[in-house]
């Protein structure tokens, strides 16, 4: 699967009473696929996957996949704290159609997880999962990064395609690209224009000849009326039209704040938090580096930059929620323990947005 651009980090909205509000996640996902985003993550970090039971996350999978455009890269937080847990969440994914599963490093057990444990973790998973894993290295919660010697090691599986990388450092970046330089290079599906072609995309569409509900004519069996035709067998519909390309592995970043930087380093592309309110600015800057300009990809990260660490680093996901909420998103309250934002902060975010509309 081809990971490049920009990817919204997705929110998941609750009720006042903190139920799932399936159809306000509908809405969102229903308007990031208008977007030039190239997909979405849904239950990463900004989607409070934590704070979500198993049955509630099969819901928010199952709605954002029924609502995406088909072209949109899905890509299904899977972490848990154990491989088997893992490994059931990711079978929902696949049964749903995603196109990649993003497995964080377990924590808890801390003083326990050297690196050949979390080798093991990352290859047990990577085995016996049916789509491919991008690895999630949030050290900001986890407390610790998985290591750049696991990285190497577990870019020449066959089965992981990359890392989200959400420590903000443009070295680590770096580090990481050149540390899987000499992973081996898969070939990719791609639409005609080399974008991503989505497995929602490339899925036979069945189509009835003539339409479900076409009429015939029985005249000429001396009826004189017309009826329904019995089901016709289905046959596809016409196949898209595809390229290949060649990747190595995938490396994305995390930070808005040095986006440019991080794709200058060999980032593919970024999964932003700060995309789930203001996923148009977010997405000028990867344009705008893409077509080689770089003083306009400078000043969009620039006019952004500020915002982002107030509203994402600063105030976290009670933060970004409201700031969807002022841009046209629901965000709503974020799940106990977490505190939505008091009035005065509230206004604070709209000051910091607003001149960051959608």
């Amino acid at each position: 699967m081809l990971l490049d651009g920009v990817f919204a980090a997705v929110t998941t909205p609750f009720y006042p009473d903190e139920r799932l509000y399936l159809r306000k996640l509908e809405h969102n996902v229903a308007r990031y696929s208008l977007t030039l985003l190239a997909g979405m993550v849904v239950l990463g970090s900004t989607g409070e996957a934590v704070a979500l039971t198993d049955e509630e996350s099969r819901s928010v999978l199952r709605v954002a996949a029924e609502t995406a455009a088909p072209e949109k890269v899905l890509i299904a937080g899977v972490g848990r704290e154990s491989v088997a847990a893992t490994l059931e969440l990711v079978e929902h994914a696949a049964a749903l159609d995603y196109d990649a599963v993003l497995v964080r490093n377990p924590a808890y057990y801390r003083p326990q997880l050297t690196p050949a444990s979390q080798l093991q973790f990352f290859r047990m998973i990577a085995d016996r999962s049916p789509l491919p894993v991008l690895l999630y290295s949030i050290p900001r919660f986890t407390e610790f990064e998985i290591p750049l010697e696991v990285v190497t090691e577990l870019s020449a599986h066959p089965n992981v395609w990359g890392i989200k990388d959400s420590s903000g450092s443009v070295e680590r970046i770096r580090s990481l690209v050149q540390a899987t330089r000499l992973a081996p290079r898969r070939t990719v599906t791609t639409t005609a224009i080399f974008e991503a072609a989505t497995t929602r995309m490339l899925r036979p569409q069945p189509v009835p000849p003539g339409g479900a509900d076409a009429l015939i004519s029985v005249e000429s069996l001396g009826a004189g009326v017309a009826v329904a035709a019995p089901p016709a067998p289905a046959v596809s519909a016409p196949a898209l039209k595809t390229r290949t390309r060649e990747v190595g592995f995938q490396v994305l970043t995390g930070s808005v704040g040095n986006l440019k930087e991080a794709l200058d380093a060999g980032a593919s592309g970024a999964v932003l938090a700060f995309a789930a309110c203001a996923p148009q600015a977010c997405q000028e800057i990867f344009s705008a580096w893409k077509e080689h300009d770089e003083p306009l990809a400078v000043a969009r990260q620039q006019r952004i930059a500020d915002a982002a660490a107030f509203v994402g680093n600063r105030l976290g996901i009670a933060g970004l929620k409201y700031a969807c909420d002022w841009n046209g998103y629901y965000g709503g309250r974020p799940r106990s323990p977490l505190l939505p934002l008091d009035a005065a902060t509230r206004e604070e975010v709209e000051r910091a947005l607003a001149t960051i509309r959608n």
